[in-house]
């Protein structure tokens, strides 16, 4: 029995041992085969690179940007999934607008955001994408829409603007993060879809669609890491089970306000009435599929309408967030930014023959404070803020140090080599980073790092730089449609703010990203606000 066992023992110890040589010698050798045309972190047998990068969770971008510095491409393997990270224009331009057809979304991405994206236009390729992309191209050029947008970002910046004054007759604190999260979804509802969600009230009242939302967004995100995600959403539990609930939420509230939509049409036409499609994008869309070879059933609409809430909210709201802290943080900047709004007010008010000021004698009358930044507010057209120079030169930089978009990751068709001469091989994945991007000396100089508006500006002229290096709105066919109109609420909302408050941070307050698919604040902006005269 003693030598059975000892021989049984012995088989089972070279066993183990034979397996391990067969992992080590397997591993060695794909680390020879990738050697040659990819650098990255450290990698390990099975898990590839996911050690580290749980590790470096919360500084993600960070931790992707140390490596970057020091090659323009680097590769990370994670089980099931192979990722090459790039910095280098050309490789951008390359998967961008080069060979585009080779780098679609991808089954990965398209299956971790399907939940909660669907087959709109960010989540989609082929028929499914150039449908859309050209109905929304169709209404973004729309004289219309323009003219419907800049009065509606308008309305809700003024709203913004009441609601900091009551907040700052008591020095209250507050996370400016979250109030222009409800400004811009209460835009984007009536510029989208027609719709008055109403979260941007003196009473800010409870906001269960953002918050949804943001669960949501959370979530999916999460899955590009957790290997794990699929069994948990068999089984409806831990993160699954919340995302369950967030995106049943979601679909009650967005289906509701596209059958309100569809029965206000179909009432007017029952009158005897011709209805007038509206200028919102959802209308738009709810006449298209009324076309017989259009096919966009309901389903369909309600990816149209997250999707757009993610385009419209989320990444103005966040760059928004970023430009503010990024004015407490260069006061010169801040300076620069307050002068021009102030030289565009003179120069409107001597249009007028009316006085460059008006002098309000008591500091706490909200009334006439308001009155006097409503005056302001008329100012503002889109004419006038395309003149303003310096404020767009500012957004550009706060773009350029915290893009909305920090990652966008595409899926691979065929084996490929990129300019730089990095391999990439058909059913892994590629991705342009353009945090990192905004980080790269080589890209930027050596002062990349810092907050630099002149930058963008010479001889009084804004530079136009390349798409492929300044990645914030993409580049090639799948080009941000909405560019011109973040750039408008934007400059709307922020020409208001910075002519009339002044911003400071709570003291130790923690700002730092939360790793999701759009860069908002971990724990949002908490300042307190104080009035301009």
């Amino acid at each position: 029995m003693v030598d059975g066992c000892s021989t049984s023992a012995s088989g089972l110890a070279l066993c183990a041992a034979a397996l391990v040589l067969v992992i080590v010698s397997c591993w060695t050798t794909a680390q020879r085969w990738n050697g040659g045309r990819k650098v990255g972190p450290r990698t390990w047998p099975l898990i590839g690179a996911a050690i580290e990068q749980l590790a470096n969770y919360d500084r993600m971008h960070d931790w992707l940007a140390e490596y970057l510095s020091n090659s323009p491409s680097i590769f990370v393997p994670m089980p099931f999934a192979s990722y090459t990270y790039t910095t280098h224009p050309s490789n951008v331009e390359h998967i961008l607008k080069t060979n585009f057809h080779n780098y679609p979304k991808g089954d990965k991405y398209h299956s971790c955001m399907e939940v909660l994206l669907g087959d709109g236009i960010f989540n989609s390729d082929g028929e499914m994408w150039r449908k859309q992309r050209k109905t929304a191209s169709f209404e973004f050029a729309s004289r219309n829409l323009r003219d419907f947008s800049t009065t509606v970002f308008r309305e809700y910046a003024l709203k913004l603007s009441h609601i900091l004054c009551l907040l700052s007759k008591n020095n209250q604190q507050i996370d400016v993060q979250e109030l222009l999260m409800r400004m811009t979804l209460d835009s984007i509802g009536k510029v989208g879809f027609g719709t008055d969600i109403n979260t941007l009230s003196p009473q800010l009242p409870d906001n269960e669609f953002a918050r949804a939302f943001d669960a949501a967004n959370t979530i999916v995100t999460m899955r590009f890491l957790d290997p794990l995600w699929r069994i948990k959403r068999f089984f409806q539990v831990g993160s699954e089970a919340l995302l369950n609930q967030s995106i049943k939420f979601l679909d009650d509230f967005t289906y509701a306000m596209i059958r309100k939509r569809k029965a206000e049409i179909e009432e007017a036409r029952a009158n005897g009435m011709k209805y007038k499609i509206k200028h919102d994008i959802l209308s738009r869309f709810i006449e298209l599929g009324e076309e017989s070879d259009s096919r966009l059933t309901e389903k369909t609409l309600r990816d149209i309408v997250l999707n757009f809430v993610i385009a419209g909210r989320d990444t103005t709201a966040t760059t928004l967030s970023w430009f503010i802290y990024m004015m407490i943080k260069n006061p010169q900047a801040a300076n620069k930014v307050r002068k021009e709004l102030e030289g565009l007010e003179e120069e409107k008010m001597k249009e007028k023959n009316k006085e460059a000021s008006v002098i309000i004698t008591d500091h706490d009358d909200v009334k006439s404070f308001t009155e006097r930044i409503s005056r302001f507010a008329e100012f503002l057209t889109y004419d006038s803020l395309g003149k303003l120079l310096y404020l767009h030169a500012a957004i550009s930089e706060t773009l350029r140090l915290y893009p909305a978009v920090p990652q966008d990751p595409k899926g691979i068709l065929k084996d490929d080599i990129l300019p730089d001469g990095t391999k990439v091989r058909a059913g892994e994945m590629v991705t342009y980073v353009p945090y990192s991007m905004g980080r790269m000396e080589y890209l930027w100089g050596h002062d990349a790092a810092e907050f630099k508006p002149e930058r963008w500006i010479k001889d009084g002229v804004l530079q136009q730089v390349s798409p492929f290096k300044f990645t914030a709105f993409q580049g090639g066919p799948r080009v941000c449609l909405g560019k011109d109109s973040a750039f408008l609420q934007m400059k709307m909302t922020l020409a208001i703010l910075c002519r009339f408050f002044d911003f400071n941070l709570v003291p130790n307050h923690p700002v730092r990203y939360r790793l999701m698919t759009i860069l908002s604040m971990a724990h949002g902006l908490k300042v307190t606000v104080s009035r301009r005269l």
